[in-house]
């Protein structure tokens, strides 16, 4: 490629010259399957079984020569058709949101400053970022970089990572660096990276490829379908993975053996209707009406709205579900294993403490920061923070890092040891193996290169070799400082000659020891109740964190956690058997000094001892982890690529806040589901009773299609909407997690549904029964039984809406509900009072009698269903 190098400004771009690229030059992705128009929705509809029931009622009816009941079917089938395409728009709807959010993210400078922004977003001229774990976004000519490794096999198939360096002048690398070079086994660069491919030039990344180490900026050069990616042709659709929960398979199954047998069941009753009345098309009609009484054809339309409203409304909380089974395990979740940097405390870094030995001239040897004078500070603590500077990025966005170039800025202000002039020549990155980072620089005025390190304070006194004594001394600072809460980190430096070569690692410099830094990221306010609410609720937290043992045991005092099993280290978890691991596991809360490779073995030894795990992480190495929990949860702000895409859900605020949310969210869909499967049990029950009852008891024909299709316009809005608006139960944080292999459709929830639905049942049987005696009209009985039905059901919602004792919160209002229950009534009374209809209907003019039946009947059943709820909770502990 020959383009010209990207003329971008330091600063960015400005959010109005970016909004107004994006309208010109359209939004950076990739073609994809559009969403199912109303007319693919329309042809699913019309192959599904209730459907294809009603086409055939309606067709019969013109056989029997009844036109208006016939026309009155087929305008109610529209009615549901129109329906269900708007619940099943909206699950859409609610999907594609989620699927924009969970699309490729970007660190941009945009108006001066860096901000995450949504990777279509992205335009032509853009500045973006890039770290190690970050999926590139868009075609990038690199304008700085420090030995970058990408993956690129996405594009090429090569499996080694590519050698990438920046096409100019790095302002902060001259260009003949080791990294120009592109030889392998430079300072920091895996020896088994490969050189550039020539089709990829090594100062462009491509859209597609994953940074595997190193930093880099760089400009954006095409976007969309102009970016090599686009340009293969590939489609964001290729990579769709129709996802089916468990509980859905569950459902299909259930569904597939009730609609087989209540096919069976219709054809004997149609057989049977024709044998002994001699009416083939009447018996076919009553056939065709139980199979329409029998088919749970809600089931999946509730699963479906249910599960993708469930991660909409999460979404709406700043949680991000990438997996939508996740929501599912949500409620069974009984260990959460979270980070502590960001997840309980608020990862906004300050330096809090300084520490030099031997002391300082001033006789100091800890110099405390605070509201204190900059003349303060003694000289003797200059050199920590001049080369804790020296050893960061100068453009740091890590909270640590910008902690120290803030702190430095202030407190050597007007001194010599702010380095502005001085040249970056090679740096040596953070590694599993050598928890620290050195930066190698040249000065104006002096030959020799200087070395700064940074990191872990055991990490330092390796590199600076020293004697056991001072180890020990320097030890105990640590642990002192550990003990408030405080991160710590050791500060070394080093004289280098001029000529090349540098060392193949750091540990090869002669590194002198200069002090301690000391920062503090505070607890997050509200990170003591919400453990405390995880304890209520069953549900044990363990922190796993990379920190000193003293530090992360500081912060687990103050949030709360149970130190009764003291701590594990990852040096003493790497001597532990899986044996005794998962018996060390069962008793410990806090995991310190853990490399993210080893959060694999912690998920691991917890799922043996049947523990339901949900693992936060962000970093590249944790993706084996996330995988391997049940709920993987990545950090949305300041988590890689790598690890969401390895994740079933993106705390998109990085708040252990938002992770008790989602238990509370799976708690309340689960809950909400067998609710809404009692009611779907329950109201079949009775309509499945009248659509027998006439063969066996020489009645004719009490419930015919239109009817059944009136019902459903009750049923469906209430499974759909009204059960998955429920607000938790109360208490529901207070009761132990679920077991994992807890079903939907267990005894508890079949006894409630029977139960209820054979009250219901007979309450439709007696009005239909007592009818006579509060109408002569012929049609009284039908009338009665349907009125009872219709308002049955709504106790039949009543009743399940809450299922825990005691009086009904605030929260537990339901708008949904009053607008079903309004609805009802209002079209039961158009049914009754306006002759036409009632005409259609077939229904009797309601007299006093006949509609006080009706009601002492309805609110017989109404209690008959609370009293059901009421003691199957007493009896056997109603579980929601």
């Amino acid at each position: 490629m020959t383009s010209p190098l990207p003329t971008a400004s330091p600063a960015g771009l400005s959010s109005a010259e970016a909004a107004a690229r994006l309208a010109r030059d359209g939004p950076n992705e990739l073609p994809a399957a559009a969403r199912d128009g109303v007319l693919q929705l329309l042809g699913e509809l019309l192959r599904e079984p209730m459907f294809l029931l009603l086409l055939a009622c309606g067709l019969i009816y013109l056989l029997l020569g009844d036109v208006h009941e016939a026309l009155m079917l087929l305008g109610f089938v529209l009615l549901v058709i129109v329906m269900t395409l708007v619940q099943k728009r909206r699950s859409q709807s609610a999907l594609a949101a989620l699927r924009d959010l969970s699309s490729p993210r970007a660190l941009v400078l945009r108006d001066g400053r860096p901000q995450r922004v949504p990777g279509q977003s992205l335009v032509c001229g853009d500045v973006v970022l890039l770290a190690e774990g970050d999926r590139v976004p868009a075609d990038i000519e690199l304008l700085e970089s420090s030995y970058l490794s990408v993956d690129e096999s996405l594009l090429t198939g090569e499996s080694l990572p590519v050698l990438k360096r920046a096409r100019s002048p790095d302002p902060e690398r001259p260009a003949p660096a080791v990294q120009a070079a592109g030889a392998v086994g430079a300072p920091g660069v895996p020896s088994d990276a490969a050189t550039a491919d020539a089709s990829t030039p090594p100062w462009l990344c491509c859209a597609g490829s994953l940074i595997t180490q190193g930093t880099a900026r760089g400009c954006v050069v095409a976007t969309g379908p102009r970016s090599a990616l686009g340009r293969i042709g590939a489609s964001l659709s290729a990579m769709a993975v129709d996802e089916h929960t468990p509980i859905q398979r569950e459902t299909a199954r259930i569904v597939r053996r009730v609609a087989l047998a209540g096919g069976a069941l219709a054809a004997l009753l149609a057989l049977g209707w024709a044998l002994s009345r001699g009416d083939a098309l009447g018996g076919l009609l009553a056939g065709l009406t139980l199979a329409m009484a029998i088919l749970p054809e809600e089931l999946p339309v509730v699963l479906t709205i249910f599960l993708a409203l469930g991660a909409w409304r999460l979404s709406r909380v700043q949680v991000l579900t990438r997996r939508i089974a996740a929501v599912e395990l949500l409620g069974a979740t009984t260990v959460l294993c979270v980070d502590k940097t960001g997840t309980l405390t608020r990862n906004e870094m300050a330096l809090r403490a300084l520490w030099v030995e031997p002391p300082s001239p001033e006789g100091q040897g800890l110099f405390t920061l605070g509201q204190q004078p900059v003349g303060a500070m003694g000289h003797g603590f200059h050199p920590v923070l001049e080369y804790a500077l020296l050893a960061s990025h100068r453009r740091a966005f890590d909270p640590m890092e910008q902690a120290i170039a803030g702190a430095a800025r202030h407190w050597l202000q007007g001194s010599e040891h702010l380095h502005g002039d001085w040249s970056l020549v090679s740096d040596y990155p953070l590694t599993r193996e050598q928890l620290a980072m050195s930066r190698v620089w040249r000065s104006p005025d002096r030959r020799e290169l200087l070395v700064a390190a940074k990191g872990a304070p055991e990490a330092i006194v390796d590199l600076c070799h020293l004697p056991a004594a001072r180890r020990e001394r320097i030890a105990a600072q640590v642990a002192e400082l550990a003990a408030q809460g405080l991160r710590v980190l050791g500060v070394a430096r080093a004289v280098f000659a001029a000529a090349p070569p540098l060392p193949a690692i750091q540990h090869d410099f002669d590194f002198e020891f200069v002090g301690l830094l000391a920062l503090e990221d505070p607890l997050r306010p509200d990170v003591p109740a919400a453990l405390a609410e995880c304890r209520a609720a069953g549900i044990r937290v363990a922190m796993i964190t990379g920190d000193h043992p003293a530090t992360a045991l500081a912060i687990a005092r103050q949030a709360g956690l149970d130190l009764s099993g003291g701590h594990l280290s990852g040096a003493e978890l790497d001597t532990l058997d899986e044996a005794a691991l998962r018996e060390r596991v069962a008793r410990t809360q806090v995991f310190c000094r853990v490399r993210p490779e080893q959060k694999l073995r912690l998920v691991q030894a917890l799922q043996a001892r049947g523990e339901v795990v949900a693992m936060t992480g962000d970093g590249v190495n944790d993706a084996p982890a996330l995988r391997a929990a049940h709920i993987g949860v990545a950090m949305g702000g300041r988590g890689t690529d790598v690890a969401r895409e390895a994740a079933d859900l993106v705390l998109l605020d990085d708040g252990f806040g938002s992770l008790l949310t989602t238990i509370r969210y799976g708690r309340r869909v689960f809950a909400n589901l067998r609710k809404a499967l009692v009611f779907v049990l329950a109201a079949h029950l009775p309509i499945i009773g009248l659509a027998l009852a006439p063969l066996l008891m020489g009645w004719p024909l009490i419930l015919m299609p239109a009817h059944i299709l009136f019902l459903q316009l009750l049923i469906d809005p209430a499974c759909s909407v009204v059960f998955e608006a429920q607000a938790l139960e109360p208490g529901a944080m207070r009761k132990p997690p679920r077991r994992p292999e807890a079903r939907l459709f267990d005894a508890g929830l079949l006894r409630l549904g029977l139960l209820q639905g054979l009250g219901l049942l007979g309450a439709v049987l007696l009005a239909y029964g007592l009818a006579p005696a509060w109408s002569a009209a012929p049609e009284a009985g039908r009338t009665a039984a349907f009125a009872v039905l219709l308002l049955g059901n709504l106790g039949l919602i009543q009743a399940n809406r809450r299922w825990a004792g005691g009086g009904a919160p605030a929260e537990a209002a339901n708008p949904a509900f009053r607008v079903i229950a309004l609805g009802a009534l209002l079209l039961l009374g158009l049914a009754l009072g306006l002759p036409p209809l009632a005409a259609l209907f077939k229904f009797a003019p309601p007299t006093p009698a006949l509609l006080g039946g009706v009601s002492v009947l309805a609110l017989l059943v109404w209690a008959w269903c609370a009293a059901v709820v009421a003691l199957l909770r007493r009896r056997q502990g109603l579980a929601a």
